[in-house]
């Protein structure tokens, strides 16, 4: 069988500059990165929100709690774009920018997969435009200005026991979580306890992918907090002089990133937070500039709809001021029965009783989105070892919930094998039932937003507050941050903080363990359970299968 490596590579792609074209962009607005990939310039940006107001429709496609067994939730976003725009509508796909720690992991690429892909794969999965490498520099650059302060005479302050600012890496490297900085003698500085986030949990990828432009990227950078003084008080990158350097850095990553699906579609491929331990969406940037040029854009926010959809439409959309008109659940009947209970080694087998049990799972998060005011449908994935019972079974388990199971094909086959889903999405944007609302509201406490997530969303019967992190949400409402949004870290896996609970279990407890302030990105992060914000390589990472042919390809991407 065809790699999708093998299917990307075998796809004739059409030069950038036609593609902007078919998305309404100029050519003299495009910065080429080679033949197949371009920025789009920030003045053209600028001019789209100036002389037109959004006239698309934002469809969000998100997913079951992930299992071993795979959802395909961005093959899904990539193959129903296609196959709207199969169908007459004029749309486009947003997308966040894969991240190196799951290309060379456990996770792969984030380019889709079989028919329905982004392209350059290789070169969008590893350094494509350069982004994250800017991104990484602009954090480091801070926390090279924090200690150089402090070498220097320390006029701001700063308690070298209150650095709360991190480095950056986009790797998974578990040693560098905690580290000592600074060792070696006078000349090196003032020792003291650090350690790295990777580049997608860091906030400058929050506030590049939450600025509007680049004042607002400035300004966001500025209101960035990295310690405090001994009496308390906040110091921030303004404070540092470190803004200016910072957005110098970032001013040509924040033009969106311009490529295209393997049947030519426009897609905007720009920024890219984790969900687990980020907010999980696309830059504002190129989703706005989306809305302008297209009459529909699909995007997508990772992990299941407990993370990143949460984030979307809590996060994001409160931002922004964006509105979806529809949503799109991805499931499998493959990762519904490990949900039901069964080992991923026996999944070739038909087991309706498990499916039926892992659809409650599917149903939880159907029931999340509608809990915002979204229309809903499910789009089933389809493997060849699905049976008819089984799907069946899917779509009986969310039909009392008024929505249906559309089976989809489009990794084997494309726009067409998503034509069904397009026509289902076309009918609830159509129908315009959607009545967007947040799940609280910004004068909600900053504990009781965290409580609120944990009983809607997650069904947890109450969440378990350290008084240390009490006292610290509290700290941050006295100084003027009690209306900001809450970020919460937790695992994938389940809705609960424990990975093994699978399926969609309720009455537990959501153990709150840290909160940290993001005050240049305009959240609380909730970190619960046993999350990292830097994870580790597997036992075998995916690194070990890549490397070069004899022609100087790229081998084992996937």
């Amino acid at each position: 069988m065809a790699t999708d490596l093998d299917i990307a590579r075998a796809a004739r792609l059409l030069p950038i500059q036609e593609i902007a074209a078919r998305a309404g962009i100029p050519e003299t607005a495009l910065e080429p990165y080679g033949r197949h990939k371009a920025k789009v310039g920030l003045d053209f940006v600028a001019e789209q929100e100036r002389m037109s107001a959004p006239r698309g429709a934002l469809v969000l496609v998100t997913g079951i709690s992930p299992t071993a067994a795979g959802e395909g939730k961005t093959t899904t976003t990539i193959g129903l774009g296609d196959a709207l725009n199969s169908l007459g509508t004029k749309a486009m796909i947003a997308l966040r920018e894969p991240s190196l720690g799951p290309c060379f992991g456990v996770k792969g690429g984030a380019t889709g997969g079989g028919r329905a892909q982004v392209a350059p794969m290789e070169e969008i999965n590893l350094h494509f435009t350069g982004d994250f490498h800017a991104i990484t520099s602009a954090n480091n650059l801070l926390a090279a200005m924090v200690d150089n302060h402090l070498y220097w005479g320390n006029e701001l302050g700063l308690d070298a026991r209150r650095i709360s600012w991190r480095r950056a890496l986009d790797m998974n490297d578990r040693a560098l979580r905690s580290i000592n900085a600074a060792l070696g003698g006078v000349p090196n500085g003032f020792p003291r306890e650090d350690g790295f986030d990777i580049t997608v949990a860091s906030e400058v990828m929050a506030v590049f992918c939450l600025s509007k432009d680049l004042a607002e990227l400035q300004q966001r950078l500025g209101r960035i907090i990295v310690g405090q003084t001994r009496d308390g008080r906040n110091v921030t990158a303004h404070d540092l002089k470190a803004d200016g350097a910072m957005a110098a850095l970032l001013r040509d990553a924040l033009a969106p990133n311009l490529v295209q699906t393997l049947e030519g579609s426009p897609a905007l491929v720009h920024g890219g937070p984790f969900a687990n331990i980020a907010h999980g969406c696309n830059s504002v940037i190129a989703t706005r500039l989306a809305l302008r040029l297209a009459d529909v854009v699909v995007t997508e926010a990772g992990f299941g709809a407990d993370l990143g959809a949460e984030k979307f439409l809590d996060i994001k959309c409160r931002s922004a001021g964006l509105a979806p008109s529809a949503c799109v659940v991805v499931a499998t009947a493959r990762a519904l029965k490990m949900h039901g209970g069964v080992a991923k080694s026996a999944l070739g087998a038909e087991d309706v009783a498990a499916v039926t049990r892992g659809a409650a799972n599917l149903r939880r998060h159907v029931q999340n989105m509608q809990k915002f005011g979204l229309p809903v449908v499910v789009a089933l994935n389809r493997f060849t070892s699905d049976t008819d019972a089984e799907i069946a079974a899917v779509q009986a388990a969310v039909r009392p919930l008024g929505v249906e199971a559309i089976l989809c094909t489009h990794w084997a086959d494309g726009a067409a094998g998503a034509a069904d889903l397009a026509r289902a999405v076309q009918a609830l944007i159509a129908g315009g039932t959607a009545s967007f609302e947040p799940l609280y509201n910004d004068h909600m406490s900053l504990q009781g937003k965290i409580e609120t997530v944990a009983r809607e969303i997650y069904h947890a019967a109450s969440v378990s507050v350290p008084p240390p992190v009490a006292a610290r949400l509290r700290r941050f409402e006295e100084q003027g941050f009690g209306h900001v949004p809450v970020c919460i870290a937790k695992t994938q896996y389940s809705f609960s903080a424990d990975p093994a609970l699978m399926g969609a279990p309720e009455g537990h407890v959501l153990p709150l363990r840290e909160v940290r302030l993001s005050a240049g990105a305009g959240f609380v992060v909730a970190i619960c359970g046993e999350i990292m914000t830097m994870p580790g390589l597997p036992r075998r990472p995916a690194a070990e299968g890549i490397g070069l042919d004899a022609e100087g390809r790229i081998e084992g991407l996937f």
